[in-house]
């Protein structure tokens, strides 16, 4: 019995199974014949733009709204001069107290000692066997060489002090009495901790070596704050330390 024709092989021809006599050839894979691209993280060999809310590089200043960001502090605001004039203000004032008392008290000893010198001349006769008259006169040179002694060691007490109150204060508290009362505080700016014994020893030898120009070195380092146009309000003082004056 004969079947009609297959309309998809009108020639009759046997049907083959699929790759009959000739090998298959497996489907090539994607980009097949051309290299495979590894996959790029985003933004590959594109600088990213930052996203909302990223931390700022630390030391910069935001926006010039009087903010600058430390490391390990985040935005803080950067005292102004008015602030900072203030705190000088009452350091002076509080140095001046401790420096009117010692020279009070130095000046008491000195009176002391003054008080009791005699007039040799007026109480004893000048003689060449008179050995009181020779004890007078050295009571006199010994009373004035206490006071001479008396005003160094009053002059030493308040270099020593002057040192110690900048230097030593700024250095591990970052801050002197009249910063503490504004709320104002010295910090590195690289890190947002405390000067250190070497950072504070050079924001406070600055203006020292400065006021051996009459002052007005001193002066110019103080004021020198309005010359920075970074916006932070650094002295030269503060530069060479590394240092930026902020508001707690």
């Amino acid at each position: 019995m004969s079947y009609p024709p297959d309309p998809n092989n009108p020639y009759g021809q046997p049907q083959q199974p699929p790759g009959y006599g000739y090998p298959q050839q497996a489907p090539p894979a994607a980009g097949y014949g051309y290299p495979q691209q590894p996959p790029q993280a985003p933004g590959y060999g594109v600088p990213q733009q930052p996203q909302y809310g990223y931390a700022p590089v630390p030391g910069t200043i935001q926006a010039n709204n009087g903010y600058i960001n430390i490391a390990n502090l985040g935005p803080v605001k950067i005292a102004t001069m008015g602030q900072r004039f203030l705190a000088r203000l009452i350091d002076g004032l509080a140095v001046s107290a401790v420096i009117g008392l010692v020279m009070a008290l130095g000046l008491a000893g000195s009176l002391g000692l003054v008080k009791d010198t005699q007039d040799c001349s007026g109480k004893y006769t000048y003689g060449g066997s008179n050995s009181a008259y020779y004890d007078c006169l050295n009571h006199q040179n010994d009373a004035a060489a206490g006071v001479v002694a008396t005003m160094m060691i009053m002059v030493g007490v308040l270099a020593v002090f002057n040192l110690l109150y900048e230097w030593l204060m700024v250095a591990f508290v970052g801050a002197t009495l009249g910063k503490m009362a504004m709320g104002l505080r010295v910090v590195k700016e690289s890190d947002g901790q405390v000067p250190g014994l070497g950072g504070g020893f050079i924001r406070f030898i600055i203006p020292i070596v400065g006021a051996f120009l009459c002052y007005i070195g001193a002066a110019l380092v103080y004021l020198s704050p309005f010359f920075d146009n970074s916006g932070k309000l650094q002295g030269w003082h503060d530069r060479a330390a590394g240092t930026v004056v902020v508001k707690k």
